[in-house]
């Protein structure tokens, strides 16, 4: 989903900001020396016309200025100026932001982009990964985030201990973590060492872990429990919800006093299926869209769905029936149980494959890439797309490689699906998104990020590829076969009127001469390979890796 957008600044307000702002403009000879100078630095790699760059603009200053007095630096680079200092970096996208811990300890930032979050992410990395806490410091700990975990464990228990800093060592930018010995700080929180409490400033205010100490276990727990029972998909929350590995559930309504409503009949639901699946209420007037992804009917609101989000599979609820805690709870419960069979949007399927590209849709998919024993590179397209159009006769010369070939259409298919009008299995966030499906490998495809050329895309067939078809190489050995046959005839014609006067000179002559005449066409052809290899590549070198957003 897009960010939400900002309003401008004035001229004179946004001088204003600039004079007094917290965040640090670097340059090529300023960046080392204060990436040195501090412990901890945020720093953004952007430029002045990217959008997004310019909605984050406000909420980075923001957070610069109640960073600064925790002693957390933020600066920004602008790379249409230090061109080669973002290349140092691989910067390949805007914004791009790293963390860095001194020159040699960079890592990137996977926090979300709004103030409170960019403060919340790097007070989380200038904390060890388990905070120690005593009397004195655990109930501000209890309040400093929206989220804290806290691990109470004898000091003598190693074990505890380990797993404990093993889960906080992997989710430590996504929580707070924090632990104490003390057993009377134990009990006053009415819970046994070894114990494990989740504090959080929504629903009930706190959870506490009571499965096996495994680090699996505790990891469910804390993303479990620090999931709202019922939250909202957002900008800022909706990656957390696709990343947490169940089924989400969408309650999509137009006004804030709708949601509020919605969310309180269905807690009982959501209260039930918690762990299960994850229940949010969306605003339908900023969002709606959203909801034909879903197979809803927009502008038909409220409305209920439920999306599988690890098989990307949709469960609309009917929209001609009321809302209501028993017909969702019924819903619900159909869905968990395996009774309700997902809905699925697809284009007729082709009566024949007509040309080289074959036309995947939603109800071959399985037979044409899942099911098949054949490698398959697999276009995923939008027809408005531009870069789908540029790419459209270079990826039918492509497949063209393999369809022509019987051999080698045995081994391997090159495929497009419209995915605007089919629902696929993959989450596709632009296009064209191109993956290869190796045989016997279906549920492990590999994703194409190189440049768009036909040699390219044939060799990463080639190099990924169960079948190792090599049918670039074949087509330029074709290619320069066809030519030294159209040689030859002369050749021949002068060898046999030679004959006469020296049969043996003549023919060792006519050898010696085929052969120059060979090398030479092979030259010639080879050069002309290299050289339209150059042109093309040299024309999608800019484009290779840019994608037209969803």
């Amino acid at each position: 989903m897009r960010a939400f957008s900002r309003a401008a600044f004035g001229l004179i307000g946004a001088a204003a900001l600039a004079a007094a702002s917290d965040v640090h403009d670097l340059k090529s000879d300023t960046f080392a020396d204060f990436v040195k100078e501090h412990d901890l630095v945020l720093a953004e790699f952007f430029a002045p016309w990217c959008g997004h760059c310019k909605a984050l603009a406000p909420e980075y200053e923001e957070a610069a200025t109640q960073l600064k007095e925790k002693n957390i630096q933020l600066a920004k680079v602008d790379c249409t100026e230090e061109t080669e200092l973002c290349q140092t970096y691989g910067v390949e996208g805007y914004p791009t932001l790293k963390v860095f811990r001194g020159p040699d300890s960079i890592t990137p930032y996977s926090g979300q982009r709004k103030a409170q979050a960019i403060v919340s992410y790097m007070v989380k990395q200038s904390l060890p990964a388990v905070s120690v806490l005593a009397k004195d410091t655990l109930e501000d700990f209890k309040t400093s985030d929206k989220v804290v975990i806290v691990g109470y464990f004898a000091a003598d228990d190693k074990s505890s201990n380990e797993t404990f800093s093993s889960v906080a060592d992997g989710l430590r930018d996504d929580y707070l973590f924090g632990a104490t010995s003390d057993a009377t700080l134990a009990e006053a929180e009415g819970v046994s060492q070894p114990a494990i409490v989740l504090y959080k400033t929504f629903d009930e205010g706190k959870d506490t872990f009571t499965e096996k100490f495994t680090k699996e276990a505790i990891e469910k727990f804390a993303k479990t429990s620090a999931t709202p029972l019922i939250g909202e998909v957002g900008p800022e929350t909706y990656a957390g919800y696709m990343a947490a590995g169940i089924p989400l559930a969408y309650i999509f309504a137009a006004t804030p006093e709708e949601r509020e409503r919605f969310a309180k009949e269905l807690k009982p639901v959501a209260t039930k299926h918690k762990g299960v699946v994850n229940i949010a209420t969306i605003d339908a007037e900023a969002f709606g869209q959203h909801g034909a992804n879903l197979n809803l009917e927009v502008g038909k609101w409220p409305a209920f769905a439920i999306q599988e989000t690890v098989k990307n599979q949709k469960f609309p609820f009917d929209q001609t029936k009321e809302i209501t805690a028993e017909s969702i709870g019924q819903f619900v419960d159909d869905f968990v149980a395996g009774k309700v069979s997902p809905s699925i949007k697809s284009e007729p399927v082709p009566e024949t494959q007509e040309g080289p590209v074959h036309v995947v849709v939603a109800h071959n998919y399985d037979d044409l890439v899942l099911n098949s024993d054949k490698d398959v590179l697999l276009e995923f397209y939008a027809p408005w797309c531009g870069h789908c159009k540029a790419l459209a006769p270079k990826y039918e010369e492509l497949a063209a490689l393999y369809f022509n070939n019987p051999e080698y259409a045995e081994k391997v298919i090159v495929a497009k699906v419209d995915a605007t009008a089919n629902d696929v299995p993959d989450e596709i966030q632009g296009f064209p998104t191109i993956k290869l499906f190796p045989a016997g490998k279906k549920s492990d495809p590999i994703s194409y990020s190189g440049s768009r050329t036909v040699e390219d895309l044939a060799n990463f067939i080639r190099d990924n590829g169960k079948h190792a078809v090599d049918a670039y190489v074949a087509e330029e050995k074709l290619e320069l076969r066809d030519e030294d046959e159209t040689a030859m005839p002369e050749q021949a014609k002068a060898a046999t009127e030679a004959a006469g006067e020296a049969a043996g000179e003549a023919a060792e002559s006519v050898k010696s001469g085929a052969e120059a005449a060979t090398e030479s066409v092979k030259s010639a052809a080879s050069e002309a390979t290299e050289a339209v290899k150059s042109a093309v590549e040299g024309e999608d070198a800019d484009a290779a890796d840019v994608h037209d957003e969803l």
